[in-house]
């Protein structure tokens, strides 16, 4: 589905200035998919996708970021920065209280942080270059940074650096915590009730700190495992909006033309989501640059994106999203050529090894395009071999590094200090955690590069930084990169307002509202 066809849907259902500008009305429950069940609702401790969807409208963090990733006052309502960009100092919305009634303070504020550097390994990456953090009183928070860090204020929405309830959690052991399974943050919304396998239930904060706010009274949350039994839960008006990614996408075109219906493609811009094959760089056949190379040559992308992804993405280039700062397209290219596949395959002496290829259990367009890319590894002469797995599975198999292949799709959050080095450089290479450099890949010179971007200013000495590690990554090939993807929300035209940030519904049920 193109732009255009998402704004003409967009314009088709009336979201349009004048629709936006209507008086909020009060009430009513939202009937959301989510998927798949998320593992756990505590987003200090797990940050996968279904988690923060649901805990992004418990928790919060100190700012928001609009669609164009401007930072906005959240539980912080102001900021400032010092002249040598290394002081960063937060001023506290007074008068906010956790879903328990207690004050949020900086206290949590202190609190959190130290928590999430031993629980959260984005955190902790972007807290890297934080010298100390102070709370000269209750309502300020004080960030000394040890040199300038450019992308700094970007390390703040909810899935980032949720707060946390210091009162209930310090002293305790926060892995079996009991308000992990109850969690308590400051939200509009407050957890109620979870019944495994059918719903997850948020209902109204009635003391939420912002006046008005939210409009709904509650959530629900449904846990509908088969992707046809969801578009026809959206069809039979059992659900109101199909966050991206609930549906297959073949689906996408037929639910969009359903009456009273509205579709949007916003609310991704933070997290950019691109797809790639991890390669086990570390043994065997893929050890080697030139079959990392073939594999790129070897796979048909623009059929993936053309027929399995029905036109929702765009062909990468290599490991930073079109969308993000100081990305380049100046790097070497990777068209479909069988034919150069074989001929590097044949440089590298590679004789016909067994290569295990781990598919993505996230659906069925993930599992057709499993298929597609084993075939066209197969047509350049590679034996491969299919390791079905779940969810959890598959995560545990390339955490381990107990793989050869294996699909996954990443985030990027806005700047490659924050989104793309974490999965190349060789500190972030850590058996028993995901979403790193899982694949092994070491370079020295990489390393530098990406220290280096994250520090260096102004912008135009990043990007010069950034431009270069983008050729040098693309040559070698550390994993295939394969799509930047599109999740449209599909929505009733009666929600109003859900999608009004970088990070669309993650945290958008609180301007939300329902045309009665």
């Amino acid at each position: 589905m193109s732009k255009r066809v998402l704004l003409g849907l967009l314009l088709a259902c009336g979201l349009t200035a004048p629709a936006l500008a209507q008086a909020p009305k009060t009430g009513g429950a939202i009937n959301a998919v989510i998927q798949p069940e998320p593992p756990g609702l505590m987003l200090a401790q797990i940050q996968n996708g279904p988690t923060q969807m649901v805990s992004g409208n418990i928790f919060e963090g100190l700012l928001r970021y609009s669609p164009k990733l401007e930072p906005q006052p959240e539980l912080a309502e102001s900021w400032s920065v010092s002249e040598d960009a290394k002081t960063y100092t937060f001023k506290l919305k007074k008068g906010v209280t956790w879903h328990d009634g207690k004050p949020f303070t900086a206290a949590d504020v202190l609190f959190s942080i130290e928590m999430l550097k031993q629980t959260h390994a984005r955190a902790r990456n972007n807290l890297a270059q934080v010298e100390k953090v102070e709370a000269p009183d209750d309502y300020t928070v004080v960030f000394t940074l040890k040199q300038p860090f450019g992308p700094f204020l970007g390390i703040f929405e909810v899935g980032s650096m949720p707060m946390v309830p210091k009162h209930l959690y310090e002293g305790t052991d926060w892995k079996t915590n009991p308000y992990n399974n109850a969690p308590v943050g400051t939200g509009p919304f407050m957890f109620k009730e979870w019944q495994k396998g059918s719903f997850i239930r948020l209902v109204k904060n009635p003391n939420y700190h912002e006046k008005g706010k939210p409009y709904l009274d509650e959530i629900y949350w449904q846990v509908i495992p088969d992707a046809a039994a969801r578009a026809v839960a959206y069809e039979t008006g059992k659900v109101d909006v199909l966050p991206g990614g609930s549906v297959e996408n073949f689906d996408v075109p037929r639910l969009s033309k359903l009456k009273d219906t509205c579709v949007t493609g916003a609310g991704w811009e933070f997290f950019s989501p691109l797809a790639w094959l991890w390669l086990n760089n570390r043994q065997g056949p893929l050890a080697d640059k030139r079959v990392r190379q073939a594999i790129m040559y070897a796979i048909d992308r623009d059929f993936a994106k053309d027929v399995i992804w029905n036109g929702l993405g765009k062909v990468a280039t290599g490991p930073s999203a079109s969308t993000i700062k100081f990305y380049t397209d100046d790097v070497k290219k990777y068209p479909y050529d069988p034919a150069k596949a074989k001929a590097l395959l044949k440089e590298a002496g590679y004789k016909g090894e067994k290569i295990r290829l781990l598919p993505l259990a996230y659906g069925e367009t993930w599992q057709r395009w499993g298929e597609a890319v084993k075939q066209n590894l197969q047509d350049v002469g590679m034996t491969i071999e299919t390791i079905a797995t779940d969810v959890a599975g598959g995560n545990q198999k390339i955490a381990e590094w107990d793989y050869d292949i294996a699909f996954t799709y990443l985030y990027q959050y806005g700047d490659p200090a924050l989104g793309v080095g974490r999965n190349y450089v060789s500190s972030a290479i850590a058996k028993g955690q995901m979403f790193n450099n899982v694949e092994g890949y070491s370079n020295p010179e990489i390393d530098k590069l990406f220290a280096d971007g994250a520090v260096a200013t102004p912008d135009s000495k990043r990007k010069e930084i950034y431009e270069k590690a983008q050729k040098i990554l693309v040559e070698d090939v550390p994993v295939a990169w394969m799509l930047e993807l599109q999740f449209p929300t599909i929505m009733r035209c009666k929600v109003k307002n859900l999608i009004t940030t970088g990070i669309g519904v993650n945290d958008g049920f609180k301007d939300a509202w329902l045309d009665k």
